[in-house]
């Protein structure tokens, strides 16, 4: 009688998907929907895309595979020196940002004649002179590989180096929509051989200058003699800035006054002398997304490419289309 009890008992665990002695056996994770590539490009699933190509640099529009794109974006906005598993994170994100426009905007606003520019203010910078065995190594690597979430591409943002941590994309880029499920502030992890120029910068502007700024946003200051943070981010960055009598986010008094020149909005100074603006602050860019300076970093820690994008992109999956 206990024989037949236990048999019958030993059965109802093991049907019910128990083993004695042993964790619960999980269920597989569903798999993840893969977005669709562009219909304008596409050539059938599984298969790499073409795309046309305005050249800005030579006035041509190209016709070129998807990969081919990829190699030369990584070459414009990474050193080709880096290690390859942070370059193959920048193809990722280079692959995700292509596909990404195509599929929201369908053509170039530079020249509607083709898909993308390469113009880095519309689009992202390229420069295929400065491929490398380094950078195929790396692209062919994570060929077809992008970054998703909820089965969706995501908005690859990346940046030179965070300053210490990475920023919302409402702090650091003013984005105008509901922040994206997939941004998040977290250490940029750049490391200590970054050079001091990407660590700190200092930019003086002209007085006039600033309010020429101010009034292409549509805002006069008139006299002013201070310029004040009113507000800051989750990351520290000034968001509103108050000078005379106008009110500005950062990030929009940073793209009129030249983004190379106040390299950031993780202000640590604004003083007025004078006829001088003098910003002071950290790190280059907006700080949204991927630090390339930090993927550098968690590369030489042994990351792999995969793991670098997923760190600066919350619940985001990397899924191969080709």
């Amino acid at each position: 009688m206990v024989r037949r009890y236990l048999a019958a008992l030993l059965l109802a665990v093991f049907a019910a998907g128990f083993v004695p002695g042993c964790a619960a056996q999980r269920k597989p994770a569903p798999p993840v929907s893969k977005p669709a590539i562009p219909r304008a490009i596409s050539r059938g699933e599984g298969r790499e895309p073409r795309l046309k190509v305005y050249v800005v640099q030579t006035g041509e529009v190209r016709e070129m595979g998807l990969e081919e794109y990829v190699a030369a974006v990584v070459a414009g906005e990474m050193k080709n020196w880096f290690p390859t598993e942070a370059l193959g994170a920048q193809a990722i994100l280079a692959r995700t940002f292509v596909l990404e426009f195509v599929q929201a905007h369908g053509r170039s606003g530079v020249n509607p004649a083709a898909h993308i520019s390469t113009s880095f203010e519309e689009a992202q910078a390229w420069n295929p002179a400065n491929i490398n065995d380094r950078i195929r190594k790396a692209v062919a690597k994570t060929r077809g590989q992008v970054a998703v979430h909820d089965g969706r591409y995501i908005r690859a943002w990346f940046h030179s180096h965070a300053g210490g941590f990475t920023a919302t994309a409402k702090e650091g880029l003013n984005f105008k929509f509901a922040e994206p499920p997939y941004t998040k502030v977290v250490a940029s992890r750049e490391g200590r051989g970054v050079p001091e120029e990407f660590r700190r910068w200092r930019a003086v502007f002209g007085r006039d200058e600033v309010a020429e700024a101010l009034r292409n946003l549509g805002q006069d200051p008139g006299p002013f003699n201070a310029v004040k943070v009113v507000r800051r981010g989750p990351s520290g960055r000034a968001t509103v800035l108050r000078i005379g009598n106008a009110e500005v986010h950062a990030a929009d008094l940073r793209t009129v006054l030249g983004s190379t020149r106040m390299r950031s909005t993780l202000l640590t100074s604004v003083l007025v002398e004078g006829d001088r603006v003098i910003f002071a602050g950290k790190g280059f860019g907006h700080g949204v997304g991927m630090s390339q300076w930090g993927a550098a970093e968690l590369a030489r820690r042994g990351w792999s490419a995969d793991k670098i994008v997923r760190y600066y992109f919350k619940n985001v999956d990397i899924v191969k289309l080709w």
